[in-house]
């Protein structure tokens, strides 16, 4: 008997009896700013505005506007809950995403028949159509330019179809039948395809794909050098799974979609059109991002000309909160991954693991474990922060730390910095490098001498590991190793 394919709901089944992981709630929420509001005190955690906490994940089935549409939030929201979901350790997840970009599994192509992402279909030629009405897409913060697709997968290819790529952008629902998405200046495969059909003055076909496993969401956010140009990400999630991500031909443009998504909006980016970001609204904010604020309105997104909204029976709707701890999973997970990889190929077995905290967005801060086996090796840490920043360009600190430190707790990693490390020392400063354009200390008037150009940055390593020749004299308080110390908590 063939095994079940993977997809959202197949995830959900596993989580929804553990009141940690996962919540429903049939109160009434109005999507426009009220449902994200309600999830920033339950479980958003990350960098959103105190209080907050790392929580469950919440599915609303009640929201204002949409009678037959559940919207969940916070899925990924929790690294253990990520591991739960990939039935992996939480702590190695950056490791198991390393070998599952090297060993992909392609997608593969269903029929109809078999594509429950076609069951209740919305074309642009029907009367009445309009994409406002029929996707529950929330907005965060009563600020935002408009609703937002947040967690969408877009998937495109080049024009000659050699090439296929899936990302995920900011999308806000500008019209009945138009979205505009934010494309972020290189890197993005998607963005270079566009540019292609831009040049030959064509509109460039792709379907957005919303609700599905989060192997798909979390793989799909792989960026150069890791996933080189002409790397379809959906192989990353074949491989977490083990079975192929399933694809159907697009009923309206052509290009695949993903046959298992809940939602699925086809249509085109068209050549040589932009619109106002904030165009109904013109609050001159986007919505939140990652770092933890809000993103200005961009005056010239690119366009998407919607032909057909598809979706499953009882469909569930996908939001993610921007500076939440779900941002941290999608972006931070691919990223220790990447760092992992350029790493061990140049050093190998120095850098035994590496987390991506919430306090940078997963993004913007990386914490490095490292393995000093004798003299020779003192100095490589810093050689690793180096590789570190090569791999990841949107990377602005690195902490390096000893082995016997707790990466994933933030008092362990302080720790080093009081009482492994003097600042005249242990502190490196690189000054004019490229990173995120987002974080909004990245602007010429903050620091005219180095920063020229926004999304430019001083880089900051610090090094909190102990000089090898002194170790002995920075041995923690040994303790006695009791083997059956949980009979006590009985």
């Amino acid at each position: 008997m063939a095994e079940e394919p993977w997809d959202l709901r197949r995830v959900l089944d596993e989580i929804k009896d553990d009141p940690k992981n996962y919540h429903e709630t049939d109160v009434p929420v109005d999507p426009e700013a009220e449902l994200s509001g309600v999830y920033r005190y339950i479980g958003a955690g990350g960098t959103v505005e105190r209080p907050t906490k790392e929580g469950p994940a919440m599915m609303f089935n009640n929201v204002k506007g949409f009678p037959d549409t559940r919207v969940l939030i916070g899925l990924m929201a929790s690294r253990r809950r990520v591991g739960k979901m990939f039935h992996h350790d939480y702590q190695t997840l950056g490791q198991f995403l390393n070998e599952s970009v090297s060993n992909p599994i392609a997608p593969v192509t269903v029929k109809e028949a078999d594509a429950p992402a076609h069951e209740v279909v919305y074309k642009a030629t029907d009367a009445g159509f309009d994409i406002r009405k029929l996707v529950a897409a929330p907005t965060n913060t009563p600020q935002d330019a408009g609703p937002y697709i947040t967690v969408g997968v877009v998937f495109g290819s080049n024009m000659d179809k050699s090439k296929s790529d899936v990302t995920i952008h900011r999308m806000v629902l500008e019209d009945k039948d138009k979205l505009g998405i934010y494309i972020m200046p290189g890197g993005r495969h998607i963005g270079a395809f566009a540019e292609e059909y831009e040049k030959a003055n064509k509109p460039m076909p792709i379907t957005i794909n919303i609700g599905l496993d989060p192997a798909v969401t979390i793989g799909a956010t792989f960026e150069p050098p890791t996933t080189p140009f002409g790397y379809n990400e959906l192989g990353v999630a074949g491989a977490i799974r083990k079975q192929a991500v399933q694809l159907v031909d697009g009923l309206t443009v052509d290009e695949k979609a993903i046959a298992r998504s809940e939602y699925t909006l086809e249509g085109y980016i068209m050549p040589n059109e932009r619109i106002q970001e904030d165009i109904n609204t013109h609050t001159g904010k986007a919505m939140p991002e990652f770092p933890g604020y809000d993103g200005d309105a961009n005056p010239a997104l690119q366009v998407i000309k919607v032909t057909a909204v598809t979706h499953r029976k009882n469909a569930i709707m996908q939001s993610v909160i921007g500076p939440s701890e779900e941002h941290v999973s999608m972006a931070g997970i691919p990223t220790e991954a990447s760092i992992l990889q350029l790493v061990d190929r140049a050093i190998p077995g120095k850098v035994k693991n590496v987390y991506n905290p919430p306090a940078g967005g997963g993004k913007l801060m990386t914490i490095m474990q490292i393995h000093k086996e004798n003299e020779a090796d003192e100095g490589i840490q810093r050689q690793a922060a180096l590789l570190a920043f090569s791999a990841f360009k949107e990377l602005k600190t690195v902490i390096l730390v000893d082995e016997d430190v707790d990466i994933f707790d933030m008092n362990d990693v302080i720790w080093t910095m009081n009482t492994r490390f003097q600042a005249d020392q242990d502190i490196m400063v690189l000054p004019g490098m490229r990173n995120h354009p987002l974080d909004p200390s990245e602007r010429p008037q903050y620091d005219p001498k180095s920063i020229r150009f926004r999304g430019m940055s001083s880089k900051l390593v610090i090094d909190g590991t102990v000089p090898f020749d002194m170790k002995d004299q920075f041995e923690r308080a040994q303790f006695m190793k009791v083997d059956d110390w949980e009979k006590y908590l009985k």
